[in-house]
């Protein structure tokens, strides 16, 4: 690419460092995805690539220094395009503000400014001290679309959730026995994989976990990756509410790979699931259950988790919705029947159009023989209600 190219060449590269980062989708929790390209213009006049680098895994070297790496002396005079404001101080690794300083690169282009509190334009602003000219919010909404929970962690203190449901076309979501599997076909389920890939953590209700025996794992070889090997290293913390210690030791999910914690009031009776192999979060109650705005807090703050799948049942489902936590609908349609007596998709005590749950639907797209609907609640004046849960 020429060095006169127009103005356009920064969304180029910011565009290709997006895509490095994207690998780290499913990998770098609880650190956000990160992207990085280096490039200089070359005795021709010509501009060339000659470094990238991805974040690939909590507590190892971030973005820029693999992209540092990568380029070598090359990186002196270099323009850095990355798609979060380097870190600008000692965490598990050393500030990558530093790193680019003393390589000596000519300017840096972020995408977005970091919404950690320890950075928050510290970086940018350490660069411009040392004299690199510095640029933000190159493709920003892509960004932090990519970054969405760790985005809302920083800001909020609370993970984003992401409410994950299966129904037929008469939105049905299991029969009234409780049987559903399987309601969508294998495209659908692989699709679900991803999600529990990208999560940290996946909440469920114990009547969901008893009735289906549930793993809540992810199971690496149906994400379709080349190499899948770091995924396989590390599944998502199993949380599992259970206001009155209903679950039982022999459990699946506690045979898997991985933490379950199990979340509830219960002070007394935790030593048959302890020696199972489950970790027991005890939390306040609200309306006589577990407050669920609490666990979100817990798992935020305590176990660093940006993104919470919430896999369960119209119950819990709809106090989460009602209690205004849900940032993110993913409904998966089947193109069956299940029937009038079958199960709703939310149990919503609704009495007037007046109450209807408005949803804006962000994505249609077809999976398979199936559908899958992206949609996000709108939600009105802030309320906090959690009066009917396991």
């Amino acid at each position: 690419m020429s060095a006169s190219d127009p103005a356009g060449s920064d969304n180029v590269y910011m565009a290709r460092a997006l895509q490095l980062a994207e690998r780290g989708r499913y990998t770098t929790q609880p650190n956000p995805r990160v992207g990085c390209v280096i490039v200089r213009t070359n005795a021709t006049g010509e501009t060339e690539v000659v470094g990238e680098g991805w974040h690939q895994r909590a507590g190892e070297p971030h973005a820029e220094v693999y992209a540092l790496n990568a380029a070598g002396e090359r990186a002196r005079g270099a323009t850095v395009y990355v798609t979060l404001e380097p870190c600008s101080h000692f965490g598990r690794t050393p500030p990558c503000a530093d790193a680019l300083i003393t390589a000596g690169v000519a300017r840096v282009v972020a995408a977005m400014q970091d919404p950690n509190p320890q950075v928050a334009g510290s970086g940018l602003q350490k660069l411009k001290d040392a004299g690199i000219a510095v640029d933000c919010g190159v493709m920003q909404a892509q960004a932090q679309a990519l970054n969405a929970g760790f985005i809302k962690r920083m800001q909020t203190g609370l993970p984003r959730v992401v409410s994950k449901q299966a129904m037929s076309l008469d939105g049905r979501t299991a029969m009234a026995s409780g049987e559903s599997q399987w309601i969508t076909g294998a495209d659908a389920r692989r699709d679900v994989q991803r999600l529990r890939a990208e999560s940290g953590a996946i909440i469920s209700g114990v009547d969901s976990v008893l009735q289906d025996d549930s793993a809540l794992t992810v199971r690496a070889a149906e994400l379709g990756l080349a190499d899948a090997s770091l995924i396989a290293q590390r599944q998502p913390l199993r949380v599992v509410i259970d206001s009155h210690l209903r679950l039982t030791p022999s459990a699946r999910l506690l045979r898997e790979p991985g933490r379950t914690v199990v979340a509830t009031l219960k002070t007394q009776g935790h030593e048959a699931l302890i020696a199972a192999g489950a970790e027991i979060l005890l939390l306040p109650a609200r309306n006589g259950h577990v407050d669920l705005k609490a666990l979100l807090q817990h798992l935020a703050r305590r176990e660093q988790i940006n993104d919470v799948l919430l896999e369960t049942g119209a119950t819990l489902n709809s106090v989460f919705l009602q209690a205004q936590l849900i940032d993110e609908c993913r409904i998966y349609i089947a193109s069956v029947l299940l029937g009038s007596t079958a199960r709703p998709l939310f149990e919503l005590p609704l009495d007037s159009m007046a109450q209807k749950q408005a949803l804006t639907i962000k994505q249609w797209r077809a999976i398979g023989d199936d559908f899958c609907i992206t949609a996000l609640p709108v939600y009105g004046a802030a309320v906090y209600k959690n009066d009917a849960q396991p």
